[in-house]
């Protein structure tokens, strides 16, 4: 046994001594970023992470203490301990020894990537994104991470686990007299891919399309949200599923599981089993099995989003969902969100739209009340669509609407899917009446 898990083992005994159920997780991790701002190097960081998280239940009360770096085990299980006398009653099970499905979240020759080759890959972004508009001010930021995950429990569970990363983020501003243009873009894998280089070609292809302008009044109309345009509509279905919400009775959905909620062309997965996607995992945060999961197939709410102390309250089974920082207790979360695909390609589609809008993005997402579903966002990148054709960039213009009723009739998804913020997989959305606001000069 390794001297980092003897220490672990050393925690988890003096710990299970004074709580019912107790568990301990560590993590290790090492980060290098790399910054560009107006196209030109700017920063470049190594960081390294490692720290102690104990949770126990004592009394039938959660305690938590977490620490930076190794701790002596006496005063950190000492502090969790006295920690359970101000923490939430609830009669949580730990999960035992269960096995897991092999999944592939960690390519270790990420690791030997050269700093050299990482500033390549900014300079080669900035290179594309400056042939579409060499005025534009381009930032790009760079991660790469490899990290360590190590948890044991009092019910037998030890789950070791490794992951990598690589995100690339890049944004574009460009000012024109009055006229500002905000544009962004970001890949993300667990090993270095050319999924950086699709990603600026979308970029580029919003600034060249961005130079032309293009008017649309208010009314209903149809409008065809891109993946990225996509999560103002989906953000208010994962809040609503999320396991907190539902247990806290805030959630809109919270004893609808079986009905027809969405329009049958609608299905939504949470799969924490996709191949080389940073937020997948063999296990939770917790040490819960993860595993494909619908939560709406055809329109009809399936499932929930659950870690352990939701299903708890709830009086059901942890859904693996399970997620936590070092110095915060497990709360319910998606892994990767895929939307099945649509049936048409996106060029067909908006060849079919008379008069509406491409959205890209909104601004102000999440702001208001996002779990009644209810929205009421200025656009920050749309297009005109007219008789089939993208005439150029429209400004002034608010979307409005609850998406509980919008997704009940959806006008088609597309064949192509794109990820967004590395862990969603959205095709093209076409709602075919959404109420478009003109905002007054």
């Amino acid at each position: 046994m390794s001297a980092q898990n003897q220490h672990l083992e050393d925690l988890l005994s003096a710990l299970s001594r004074k709580a019912e159920q107790a568990e301990v997780f560590a993590v290790e991790s090492e980060s290098t970023s790399i910054s560009f701002e107006a196209g030109e190097l700017k920063s470049s960081l190594v960081e390294e992470t490692r720290g102690i998280a104990l949770r126990g239940l004592v009394n039938g009360r959660v305690g938590f203490t977490a620490t930076s770096g190794s701790a002596d085990p006496e005063p950190l299980v000492e502090r969790a301990v006295a920690s359970a006398r101000f923490g939430e009653p609830v009669s949580l099970a730990l999960p035992g020894a269960l096995p897991g499905r092999s999944v592939s979240a960690w390519d270790a020759s990420l690791a030997e990537v050269p700093l050299d080759r990482l500033v390549e890959v900014g300079r080669e972004v900035i290179a594309r994104l400056r042939e579409a508009d060499p005025s534009a001010k381009i930032d790009v930021d760079i991660e790469r991470t490899n990290m360590r995950a190590t948890l044991c429990n009092s019910a037998g569970a030890h789950v070791d686990q490794q992951a990598s990363a690589f995100h690339v983020v890049m944004s574009v501003e460009r000012l024109r007299g009055d006229d500002v243009l905000m544009a962004h873009d970001s890949a993300s894998s667990t090993s270095l891919t050319e999924d950086y280089r699709e990603a600026a070609e979308r970029l580029a292809w919003r600034i060249a399309t961005a130079d032309r302008s293009a008017e649309a009044d208010s009314g209903q109309m149809p409008v065809l949200f891109t993946p990225a345009g996509s999560m103002v509509l989906l953000l208010p279905l994962l809040m609503a599923v999320n396991g907190q919400n539902v247990q806290r009775g805030t959630s809109p959905l919270a004893d609808r599981a079986g009905e027809q909620i969405l329009d049958t062309r609608f299905t939504l997965w949470d799969d924490p089993t996709v191949p080389g996607r940073p937020a997948s995992a063999a296990y939770d945060d917790e040490g819960v099995p993860c595993y494909r999961k619908a939560l709406f197939r055809q329109g009809v709410l399936e499932s929930f989003l659950l870690d352990l102390k939701t299903a708890a309250l709830l009086g059901t089974a942890s859904t693996g969902n399970g997620a936590r920082g070092l110095f915060s207790l497990p709360t319910p979360s998606a892994a990767n969100l895929v939307m099945d695909a649509g049936e048409r390609p996106l060029e067909d589609m908006i060849s079919d739209v008379e008069r509406g809008l491409l959205v890209d993005s909104v601004l102000g997402l999440g702001q208001g009340n996002p779990l009644s579903g209810a929205f009421s966002n200025p656009v920050g990148l749309a297009y005109v669509i007219e008789h089939g054709e993208i005439t150029g960039r429209v400004k002034g213009l608010s979307l409005a609407g609850n998406v509980y009723e919008l997704l009940r009739t959806i006008g088609g998804t597309s064949v192509e899917r794109q990820w967004v913020r590395g862990r969603y997989l959205l095709p093209h959305i076409l709602l075919p009446k959404v109420d478009v606001v003109r905002s007054k000069a």
